[in-house]
């Protein structure tokens, strides 16, 4: 159902907003926002499969997560991207109803704003300016790519481990991680007593316990220096291609507080 545009233009720019929509012209919001769709979705929800038509564009709000995932000839599924509030989901640069090439799957439940491609297409065409934002947005997306291929070739488990959990807080501002370490082992295409071992290594250290269905982060700041770096060097990109688009911790856990009725930052460095 399409929301009024007062709703929108809430949704869009409140604690449960997309930072990519944040950042458009205001023109621009204003041409996408009669488009926008609320929805909602669970963890686990496909949004395609390889070979679909993509026929919409979703945009993560709040703690909303999505991952890229290659499926491999074997049936082994491999995560390639992690989405967030700081990006978009499907045919955002693309001309037209293209197939996907890679699954996309809600990891963690939320809200999202979602328009349809034809939409989307007629806003771009529109607009330069806007075409302009989600090709730099794009740019982006194939860095994080790239930054996972290396990532995956040359760092240890652990610090690949280390870095999706930093990467998940990020975004989400909430320490509590709700996947288990099978599915964690799936997305890193290893297998699951490799991952287990490194998180017992973890909470030996502290670091994290485990909770039935995912795990909860005890020491934020003993868990970055843990890492690898892959997600600084991330950062570092956008913040040079779309600044203030790639959410810090501090601003995730705001909004985190802000849904939840605490004082914003009160979840963070524990």
């Amino acid at each position: 159902m399409k929301i009024a545009a007062s709703e929108q233009a809430s949704t869009a720019g409140n604690g449960f907003g997309n930072n990519l929509l944040r950042a458009l012209k205001p023109e621009d919001l204003a041409l996408l926002e009669p488009l926008l769709q609320d929805w909602q979705a669970d963890a686990g929800t496909v949004l395609y499969e390889p070979g679909d038509n993509v026929q919409c564009a979703y945009f993560p709000c709040g703690p909303s997560l999505v991952s890229f995932i290659v499926v491999l000839d074997d049936g082994r599924a491999v995560e390639t991207a992690l989405i967030g509030r700081e990006g978009a989901v499907g045919g955002i640069v693309s001309q037209g109803r293209l197939p996907a090439y890679a699954r996309a799957v809600v990891q963690f439940p939320g809200p999202f704003l979602r328009i349809q491609a034809a939409d989307l297409e007629r806003a771009k065409a529109s607009s330069p300016s806007l075409r302009h934002l989600f090709a730099r947005y794009a740019d982006c997306v194939l860095a994080q790519v790239f930054q996972s291929v290396a990532c995956n070739a040359a760092h240890s488990i652990e610090q690949r481990t280390v870095k999706w959990l930093m990467a998940a807080i990020d975004r989400t501002g909430d320490h509590d991680i709700p996947l288990t370490q099978e599915q964690l082992a799936g997305m890193m295409g290893v297998g699951r007593s490799y991952v287990s071992r490194v998180i017992q290594s973890l909470k030996s250290r502290d670091v994290l316990e485990t909770r039935r269905g995912g795990v909860r982060v005890k020491n934020f700041d003993e868990l970055g220096s843990l890492s690898c770096g892959c997600n600084d060097a991330l950062r570092r990109h956008f913040d040079q291609v779309l600044a203030g688009v790639y959410p810090s911790p501090e601003e995730s856990s705001a909004q985190k507080a802000q849904s939840d009725g605490r004082r914003p930052g009160s979840r963070m460095r524990e």
